[in-house]
């Protein structure tokens, strides 16, 4: 193949279980158009890097005050303070941090480093029926890049995977679906209005790609957020099996109830956490829910008490 393209990545994950069939290597792609108050990884919304501070592991050397150019690290009061306006990105202070308290999330990488990576787990692949998942953040933002690294790996003989919130142009689907043995669609919330008011963009893309997915001879496992208060309501469930039952090769529904592991990661970013006090969801709720779904003749995978 001709040389790889490069694009902006934040994690590679290996031995990945909840991110498709058998185990698989998640590659979490860089930037996001929609902005979920629940959002698990909100390092992925921005297109470019983001410095994030570990409180816990700062030995308070000051090294970082020193090597910031633009002064937007200093201390005020005793604390610690970062103004992410006068900062430049330029890395510094992450450099001159050796107790790793600052980190640079984010990177540029090439397809090639990226597949390189993806390839060192190939015999747990073959084993467990997995491969590799393009995530994020959104990955057809990176159209390019994923349709790239897609063909890569089916070059490689390496299953592929594209979870994708769909609100993207068509033609970045086009793009990468050549090379997708398979897509995570995630379905949030059907009211438009509803699903403006908590993600900051409506949903008539999202349902028009997903129709003309339904058309494109691709199995898809639709995957449903269950947030108390937002997307766990009979009403929005039961619309969102009515449309899945449009797939002709759904594999099935996935619940995915909502958990406070990210506010620590929205701390470390220096943002406010939309969501404090809300609480998962109780199992007899999804089991609720998940019936809601099997009436419609649905298969559906959810967690299990």
């Amino acid at each position: 193949m001709e040389d790889g393209m490069t694009g902006r990545i934040f994690n590679i994950q290996r031995f990945s279980i909840h991110d498709g069939p058998g185990i698989r290597t998640t590659v979490f792609f860089k930037g996001c158009p929609l902005r979920c108050l629940w959002c698990h990884n909100p390092e992925s919304l921005e297109p470019h890097s983001e410095i994030v501070f570990f409180p816990a592991k700062c030995i308070a050397c000051r090294q970082c005050f020193e090597a910031c150019p633009t002064g937007a690290l200093a201390l005020a009061d005793g604390e610690r303070r970062y103004e992410k306006a006068r900062c430049r990105l330029c890395g510094r202070c992450v450099d001159a941090c050796y107790a790793d308290a600052l980190v640079m999330e984010g990177r540029t990488a090439t397809s090639e480093e990226v597949v390189a990576e993806i390839l060192k787990d190939r015999a747990f692949y073959e084993t467990s029926g997995g491969g590799a998942t393009l995530s994020g953040g959104e990955p057809l933002l990176q159209a390019d890049f994923a349709a790239d690294l897609l063909a890569r790996c089916h070059a490689a003989g390496i299953h592929t995977c594209l979870d994708t919130a769909a609100c993207v142009p068509w033609a970045a689907f086009e793009k990468a679906l050549p090379h997708v043995d398979i897509v995570l669609l995630d379905l949030k919330i059907m009211d438009p209005e509803r699903h403006r008011a908590v993600t900051g963009a409506g949903n008539e893309r999202i349902l028009a790609n997903a129709r003309r997915l339904a058309g494109a001879d691709r199995p898809v496992i639709v995957r449903v957020p269950i947030v108390p208060g937002y997307t766990d309501d009979e009403a929005n469930i039961a619309a969102i099996g009515d449309f899945a039952r449009e797939f002709p090769r759904l594999d099935y529904v996935e619940l995915l109830p909502y958990h406070r592991f990210a506010e620590a990661k929205y701390r470390r970013l220096g943002r406010a956490y939309e969501l404090e006090g809300v609480e998962p969801p109780p199992q007899e709720r999804l089991d609720a829910l998940a019936a809601i779904l099997r009436q419609r003749g649905l298969c559906v995978k959810a967690p299990e008490a």
